[in-house]
């Protein structure tokens, strides 16, 4: 009787620790240092092109900041920023185990059909 009392238990807390790091959350503080507000955020698993939509009040540029939530099932993302000018800039690859912080950099001067990509 003894070994099925410790067996069950532990077999619940091994189900919950996997169902836990199965959908991990990650935080990543964003600092805009872009001229123009950041209007949107669109997050997608890298190389995917499956963006979602992240909750994101409009960042001012010249630095305000925000911390956004992502959902991690892996670690390494692509961001797609909206700006207020209607241009698009999309890092790619981003490690959100690894790093913390993005730095929005200001956007170089272009035609603004085409989303920027910083790779």
């Amino acid at each position: 009787m003894r070994p099925t009392r410790f067996a069950l238990p532990a077999a619940f807390l091994l189900a919950t620790a996997v169902h836990a790091h199965a959908g991990d959350t990650r935080y990543v503080d964003l600092v805009n240092r872009a001229h123009d507000s950041v209007t949107s955020l669109s997050v997608a698993p890298a190389g995917s092109d499956a963006f979602e939509d992240v909750p994101l009040e409009p960042l001012k540029g010249g630095g305000d900041s925000a911390t956004v939530s992502v959902d991690a099932e892996g670690c390494r993302y692509d961001f797609r920023f909206h700006f207020s000018n209607g241009r698009t800039m999309v890092y790619e690859n981003v490690d959100v185990c690894r790093y913390g912080k993005m730095y929005i950099r200001p956007l170089p001067t272009g035609d603004g059909e085409h989303p920027y990509v910083v790779r």
